[in-house]
């Protein structure tokens, strides 16, 4: 990797930065850490979250000065609005998962440019993977290159994870069209599974916030996937509320008809 390709040093820092967050979340994965309950006690957060958080404000600011900043675990502040290049950041995606000794959570790292995301990496040290992905320099699973256009299998269901929430608002059996198959407590992996081709959508209930999605939406670009809103329009990033409603990540191919598998009375 050059360095005079576009991204390339940003996604040099993000994996060094990601390396010691995983090294952190480890010294305190099945050992017991501190949590504490956000969100009248919907949302657990730990020790970990909290270090990880500040090793990587230090660590990517100090390296860039002159980007934003949005985590979910530090205060938000509309200066961030100001800048073309943020990072969005999610120290522990899948903290339920983290805290109770299961595998299946990330570091999640994006940067984001006029909205829409140009890097991203995701470190999920309990799993033994590393993601990474970068505008116009493909996405990657350990080293693995992810292929675009997995092949659809004519005539074989859909594999995609519908929240039962979702499913409630899906038309009379659209249901049953599909292979309905478990996300996974992480969100920014299940997106990323879509992007590798483990599975061909997944659609995400509302209130899931931008440091979920960013550094994975990365992938989704480079692998000709695409998460879009339940009006088809494509996901754009540090907007002043980070907070998003119903959203889909698919192939493009697969897009319009999964959108139509849903009532309109739910689409907008």
């Amino acid at each position: 990797m050059r360095a005079t390709e576009p991204y390339a040093d940003d996604l040099a820092l993000m994996l060094d930065a990601s390396r010691l967050a995983a090294d952190i979340a480890m010294a305190h994965f099945r050992k017991d850490p501190e949590v504490w309950y956000k969100n009248e006690g919907r949302s657990p957060v730990s020790e970990a979250d909290i270090a990880i958080d500040r090793l990587l404000y230090s660590m990517l600011l100090a390296a860039r000065p002159d980007y934003g900043w949005l985590s979910e675990e530090s205060e938000d502040t509309d200066k961030r609005l100001s800048h073309r290049r943020v990072f969005i950041i999610d120290p522990i995606d899948g903290t339920r998962a983290y805290v109770s000794g299961r595998p299946d959570w990330c570091v999640s790292i994006g940067l984001v440019e006029d909205g829409k995301p140009v890097t991203g990496v995701l470190a999920a040290p309990a799993r033994g993977e590393i993601w990474h992905a970068r505008a116009g320099g493909g996405a990657f699973r350990n080293g693995v290159r992810l292929q675009s256009g997995h092949g659809d299998k004519p005539g074989a269901p859909l594999q995609v994870a519908v929240p039962d929430m979702v499913a409630k608002g899906m038309r009379p059996g659209a249901e049953a069209t599909l292979e309905k198959v478990s996300g996974g407590p992480s969100l920014a992996l299940r997106v990323a599974a879509v992007a590798q081709g483990n599975m061909d959508g997944v659609f995400i209930r509302p209130r899931s916030s931008e440091w979920d999605l960013a550094a994975a939406d990365a992938m989704l670009a480079e692998t000709g996937h695409i998460l879009v809103d339940e009006a088809g329009v494509r996901m754009v990033y540090n907007d002043p509320d980070p907070s998003r409603g119903l959203l889909l990540a698919a192939s493009r191919a697969q897009v319009p008809g999964l959108l139509a598998m849903l009532e309109p009375s739910d689409r907008h």
